[in-house]
């Protein structure tokens, strides 16, 4: 008997981690937090490195290695390029850039930071984010404001690319 527990319990061990394996999630997170203080906002995007290599090599044709030891600057240039053309925002009405800052890798995932500055008060802010939507169509955007203290959330999807805010 106890041995029949035990085939039936790897044979359900199995089929459970081959499903794992099978279904991916397409996530990615991005918390803008607007410091009213310092007239900033800041922006942290949390990117899984595979997916970002690719939709750059989906995009610009070329292989890149983010995340990695192979990574190069020109790999560096063509994410940044990727996130601006992809993630934008309009606060009060008006397009704003983003500065990148600088990122990290945190396991599998690359972390983005950037700010906007001179803006001394949000009325409204739209955000439009496709992100990976152009290869992973199941892809979601999950983005989180803080605006001193008031939160809000908004998930963006490739069918649901911008939303509102504020």
């Amino acid at each position: 008997m106890r041995k029949i527990s035990t085939i039936a319990l790897f044979i359900v061990l199995f089929i459970v981690t081959t499903a794992m394996i099978d279904h991916r999630f397409y996530t990615a997170i991005y918390q803008i937090n607007f410091v009213p203080q310092k007239k900033m906002v800041q922006i942290t995007t949390r990117i899984f490195a595979d997916d970002l290599n690719d939709a750059l090599k989906n995009q610009y044709h070329k292989t890149t290695f983010l995340g990695t030891e192979k990574e190069t600057p020109e790999d560096v240039v063509l994410m940044k390029k990727y996130l601006s053309e992809k993630f934008k925002f309009s606060i009060n009405g008006k397009f704003q850039a983003m500065n990148f800052l600088s990122k990290e890798l945190e396991d599998n995932v690359i972390i983005c930071y950037y700010t906007i500055k001179d803006i001394p008060k949000i009325n409204s802010l739209e955000v439009e984010n496709s992100i990976l939507t152009e290869i992973h169509p199941e892809q979601q955007n999950i983005i989180q404001f803080n605006d001193n203290g008031t939160k809000k959330s908004l998930l963006l999807s490739s069918e649901t690319y911008k939303g509102m805010l504020k």
